[in-house]
């Protein structure tokens, strides 16, 4: 395992509040709205945020394999993942983690419909019940701007990973969930967002090694603080922004640091 992850964690990289004072009292993410358990649910969400967000992040892959016999979906939902997953890396067995039953209940029904064994676990993402090394792909799909122990998590993605896993993670940053719309309509932990440069930083603190190739920063028209009004209408879109979206393709080192 890599050796950082037994180390006082730096100040910029933790999970304000939390990290070395989390009890069991403390709520390990922050649920969604009725609106945002909706919106999950729809083809909106499928078709327009975690379809573009998969085809974006295949292409970042570095050694990229036919197959990812063991995939972990983290924070898998409402389970609408299950199927571009399988298409994506044709794995042998999936598991699906949330700490949401009302997601894991409309989950099932997902993982029903699919030829291959889809285990759902009532679980937060950061007290992984999975032996180390034992995943080839963890997709962790706009989960952790939820989490209030980020730092955890990825530290348990690096864990139950083989060596030579993939992660594949693609987020909202700071400037998106900090924008009026996503305030009004949504709910989130908002002390704990990050910044594309931030979430970089901390996944690669855990020991996941990745280069610029690696790492993608769309600007879609849902991400935008205006819902692409702006284009909309015949603007230009700004040269110099701060980036709303990150999707990112990391391993897990061969060997441990």
């Amino acid at each position: 395992m890599h050796s950082r992850q037994n180390s006082v964690i730096p100040s910029r990289f933790t999970d304000r509040g939390i990290t070395g004072t989390h009890s069991s009292c403390d709520p390990a993410f922050v649920p969604e709205t009725r609106i945002g358990f909706w919106f999950l649910g729809t083809q909106t969400w499928a078709g327009h945020v975690l379809s573009p967000a998969l085809n974006d992040l295949e292409r970042l892959i570095p050694e990229r394999k036919p197959s990812y016999p063991i995939v972990l979906d983290a924070g898998c939902g409402q389970g609408k993942s299950f199927r571009l997953l399988i298409d994506h890396f044709a794995p042998q067995r999936m598991i699906g983690v949330d700490a949401e039953r009302k997601c894991l209940q409309r989950a099932r029904i997902e993982a029903a419909k699919e030829n291959i064994p889809i285990e759902l676990r009532h679980r937060d993402v950061a007290e992984l019940d999975l032996p180390d090394g034992s995943v080839d792909l963890v997709f962790c799909h706009q989960t952790l701007h939820h989490l209030t122990r980020q730092q955890m998590a990825l530290r348990e993605f690096y864990r139950v990973l083989k060596p030579g896993g993939l992660l594949l993670l693609a987020e909202s940053t700071r400037a998106y969930i900090h924008s009026w719309i996503i305030r009004l309509l949504f709910r989130h932990p908002m002390h704990l967002q990050r910044s594309a440069a931030e979430y970089m930083a901390m996944v690669r603190f855990h020991g996941f090694v990745f280069g610029p190739q690696n790492v993608s920063t769309p600007y879609l028209w849902w991400s935008r603080r205006d819902l692409g009004a702006f284009e909309w209408f015949g603007f230009a879109v700004p040269a110099e922004r701060e980036e709303t979206l990150i999707n990112l393709a990391a391993l897990k080192a061969d060997s441990a640091r």
